[in-house]
């Protein structure tokens, strides 16, 4: 790969710009060694919570605190949603950060809401919200302070170890049951996982999180997404297994769609990596998806049709029905905020 500790290796045009940019990198957002340079940039935005459209992804509303996202995956399907702040879906997007400082603020506002009644709001249904700035602006830590003093249900998704860092607000909360965890975990081969997802947490670091998530008595599941023909989708059966293992409460699966820009930047970025391979994993990803890279068709687009597909979701289900049985995903409790709505919001200052 030319560009290291990154995912992209290019910026694809922003579909929203009449003029084709200058693709040449500015020597001042390089280091010393030649890598690229992180950039965090502050937004004020007027609200915070965002309800979520699709069927899919299992949640009602979302909050992102970050924009963009430093982790680098190739294949993120939210690369497409930087080209809204004006960037591209390629290197900007994991090189150029926008943070939310306001938003533990907003989240309060919203809370206090009369018309609201305690949906549980997913942490993040976008970007990370725990990549390495965090561990400096510790957005994600103060919305998590928000989400306890309510006692207001949460779910956070995340392939960052950095989350043991909350475990003292977290445990009170799931003991509550108004918190559960997702870790994302797509491979058990690290050295996959250093070129597909450069700047995430290693995959030993990712099961001790798993274990000891579970450990303190909070529900987690283990997301095998994307899983991607011919590169890790020989690891889906091994995952679910090793998952019961870790204490997991339940895994899911997601095959990789390369939606948008995405498609432009992954492609680019597996001939570069696994020139080898490249045209067959492609090849493969178009026969899951109607001889497209990504399908849009709510239901289909996160598993797929045609025999790989249906060959993949074989394998995710005799294995999940083996190790984790008739498990149901984990239902978070709102009444505790909904008897605080007639009683106690007035109590809590704006601080």
């Amino acid at each position: 790969m030319n560009i290291k500790g990154r995912g992209a290796q290019i910026n694809v045009q922003n579909r929203y710009e009449a003029l084709t940019r200058d693709e040449k990198i500015d020597p001042l957002h390089l280091s010393d060694n030649g890598q690229i340079r992180s950039q965090y940039l502050p937004v004020t935005p007027k609200t915070i919570v965002n309800k979520v459209a699709s069927p899919d992804v299992g949640m009602a509303y979302s909050i992102n605190p970050y924009q963009g996202c430093e982790h680098g995956c190739a294949y993120c399907y939210a690369r497409n949603t930087h080209n809204y702040w004006g960037y591209s879906a390629g290197l900007d997007f994991e090189s150029k950060i926008l943070y939310k400082a306001n938003a533990p603020q907003l989240l309060k506002q919203f809370l206090r809401k009369p018309s609201w009644e305690g949906t549980p709001i997913a942490l993040s249904g976008n970007t990370d919200c725990y990549q390495p700035i965090e561990r400096k602006m510790r957005i994600t830590r103060q919305l998590l302070e928000v989400f306890a003093a309510y006692e207001h249900p949460t779910a956070v998704i995340s392939k960052n170890s950095m989350i043991l860092r909350d475990l003292d607000l977290l445990k009170p909360m799931a003991e509550k049951r108004l918190f559960k965890a997702a870790i994302s975990l797509n491979t058990l081969d690290d050295s996959l996982r250093r070129t597909l997802e450069p700047r995430t947490a290693s995959v030993s670091s990712r099961i001790n999180t798993i274990r000891r998530l579970a450990d303190a008595g909070i529900p987690v599941k283990v997301m095998i997404a994307p899983v991607i023909p011919g590169l890790n989708s020989h690891d889906v059966m091994p995952l679910v297994e090793q998952a019961a293992s870790w204490g997991a409460h339940s895994v899911g699966f997601i095959v990789v769609r390369l939606n948008g820009d995405v498609g432009a930047v992954f492609s680019d970025w597996i001939r570069k990596a696994f020139p080898h391979r490249a045209e067959k994993v492609l090849g493969q990803i178009e026969q899951m998806h109607g001889g497209q890279l990504s399908d849009s068709r709510f239901g289909t687009r996160m598993r797929g049709e045609g025999p790989i597909a249906e060959v993949l979701k074989k394998q995710f289900e005799v294995s999940r029905q083996r190790f984790f049985g008739m498990t149901q995903d984990y239902a978070l409790d709102s009444s505790l905020f909904r008897r605080q709505r007639k009683t106690q919001l007035s109590l809590f200052g704006d601080s």
